[in-house]
Order: structure tokens, then C-alpha cells, then sequence
């Protein structure tokens, strides 16, 4: 209980700063962590007003950022729902045919119905570490801001890609905004065998806002224009299916809308890519913006825990 009245009143504190609906965009406010960091950080009230909070999917991914990963669950691959938890080091000492055995005697007990996948999700507490990374969402929003770019865009690659930390994705992507070398090299950015720009966080953040800008945002119109869908730039949908095209790429991102066949935004139709296989638009793909979503809300929620409004 709280925690929730320290929600609405830190919620309620961003109202009466700003002097408007707090409901009618989203916002940029100025918070102060402690002594030394104060941040400007982004607010987007239609995670909640629109329910996207309310989702399972999302609220299984907040589980599993919050969750240590010694622990595992399992849970049905199309809802999130999750059936069971275990310790992770004993399922990893099973053999593969021991993994499925174990998933398949919990389907039958559990009354899971054959049809449905069961996925085994370890914690990932330790992979997303958001404190680490608000510094660098402050950095980033007027780089993004000068390019004439959302910074929302910023705050959400920040948070989902590699929180903090600079690590090499297994399909070659590397630095704070998890850049292949085809799109950094695209954007102005050195990469070779001695120089990778890409962990310049500057010069990273300045490629990702043109990669937003000349190639995702223009290509998301054009996939949605091409089925007759409308769609407003700000709306909370349009962004996070330009998120799966910086994720997944414009042709995989067509392809799954072609299949789905879509008549219209919103909520619904990035639930149908949630459950959409097509190539490339796998697992990874489906997930991200549901993590986006989930990383974007516990942001919130150490916001306003930790953090002070400062009214300017």
C-alpha cells in the first residue's frame, strides 16, 4: 500500500509541476536521485491510462527483470502465464530429453493443453541493471532531441539493449544502443578491426537517433501506409512497432504484418506480433517490446520510489 500512494503522489507531483493533464502526453521531468545525480528522465502516461501495465505478458517480464537468476520459470509461451519455479542450476544439470521430459509431466499435471508451448525463462536481475543506466538515458535525450528525434526513442533502446554495460549480441550487434556494424558504418561511424566507434557513447547515440530518423520511423510509415492503417507518431503502438523494426528489421517487420494482415493500430495489433512467427521475427523479436514496455515501467516505479520531482 506504500508503495502504491507514493506512486500516485510522485504522479501527481508531475500534474501540478507541469500545470496540465497529466494524462495528455508524455513528458520530460527533472529528477533528483541524490546529491550528485539529478536527471531528466521521460514519462509516458499511456502505459497506464491505455493499460498496458494490466497486460500478462508485461507483468511476467517484470517479474523476470526483477528476479535473480538462480531462479526459472516456467511459463506458456503464447500468455506468459507461469505454471511452475524451480532453481535454475538443477534444470541445467538435466539432459535435453530430462528438460522436455520435466516440461512435459508438469503439462499433463498442470492441465495445460497440449497445444500450448511451455518456455523456461531464468531471472534476469542481473542483466538489467537500470540505476546504471539513467545517467546515460540524460546523455542521450538531447542527442536525440537535436536530431529532431522522440527521445522516448533513446530511453527505451537504453534500457532494453545492454543496461549499462557493453556487450556483443551473438548477431554481431555491440555498444549502449546495440548498433550492427552495417548500421553503424551507415550512420558515420568507424568500424574495423582496430576501431569500433560504437562504444563511444556520443558518437553511438548520434548514429542510433539517424538510424531512427532516416530508417526506422520513414520505414514504419511506409509498412503501415501500404495496408491503409493510419497512425499518430506519438501514439505509445506506433512507437513500439518502430521499435521492432530497429529490433528485427523493416523486411521482417512487413513480413509478419502481411501476415497477421492488420486493418487498423492500436494495442491489438502489437499483441498479434507478440504470437507472429515470420523468418526472422522469432522469439527475440516478440519479446522486445514487451521488455520495453516492463524496463519502462520498473523505471518508473524507481522514479518514483528513489527519485524527487524537481518543478522548474
Amino acid at each position: 500500500m506504500r508503495v502504491l500512494l507514493r506512486l500516485a503522489y510522485f504522479f501527481l507531483s508531475i500534474q501540478l509541476c507541469s500545470g496540465q493533464d497529466f494524462f495528455a502526453d508524455q513528458s520530460l521531468e527533472k529528477i533528483q536521485f541524490s546529491d550528485t545525480l539529478e536527471v531528466n528522465l521521460i514519462q509516458n502516461p499511456y502505459l497506464y491510462l491505455e493499460g498496458w501495465d494490466t497486460l500478462p505478458q508485461i507483468q511476467f517480464w517484470r517479474k523476470v527483470i526483477s528476479l535473480d537468476p538462480d531462479t526459472s520459470l516456467l511459463n506458456i509461451a503464447k500468455t506468459r502465464q507461469i505454471v511452475y519455479r524451480f532453481p535454475t542450476i538443477w534444470y541445467d544439470t538435466l539432459s535435453r530429453e530430462g528438460q522436455q521430459a520435466f516440461k512435459d509431466s508438469l503439462q499433463k499435471e498442470l492441465g495445460v493443453a497440449e497445444k500450448e508451448k511451455l518456455y523456461v525463462t531464468y531471472g534476469k536481475q542481473d542483466f538489467y541493471q537500470l540505476r546504471s543506466v539513467i545517467p546515460e538515458i540524460h546523455q542521450a535525450i538531447p542527442v536525440f532531441q537535436q536530431a529532431g528525434v522522440n527521445p522516448w526513442y533513446a530511453q527505451a533502446i537504453l534500457l532494453i539493449e545492454s543496461p549499462g554495460r557493453l556487450e556483443q549480441s551473438p548477431t554481431g550487434a555491440f555498444g549502449p544502443f546495440q548498433l550492427m556494424k552495417y548500421v553503424a558504418r551507415q550512420h558515420g561511424l568507424t568500424v574495423t578491426s582496430e576501431v569500433d566507434e560504437r562504444a563511444i557513447f556520443p558518437k553511438a547515440a548520434e548514429a542510433s537517433a539517424r538510424h531512427f530518423k532516416e530508417i526506422c520511423i520513414p520505414e514504419t510509415k511506409k509498412i503501415l501506409r501500404a495496408r491503409g492503417i493510419g497512425y499518430d507518431e506519438n501514439a505509445l503502438w506506433f512507437r513500439l512497432l518502430v521499435l521492432h523494426v530497429y529490433h528485427a528489421g523493416a523486411t521482417n517487420v512487413g513480413g509478419v504484418m502481411r501476415k497477421i494482415r492488420p486493418t487498423e493500430g492500436g494495442m491489438s495489433l502489437i499483441r498479434q506480433l507478440w504470437t507472429t512467427r515470420y523468418r526472422r521475427f522469432g522469439n527475440s523479436s516478440q519479446n522486445y517490446s514487451q521488455v520495453a514496455l516492463a524496463t519502462l515501467l520498473e523505471l518508473d516505479y524507481i522514479m518514483a520510489l528513489e527519485g524527487e520531482l524537481i518543478c522548474e
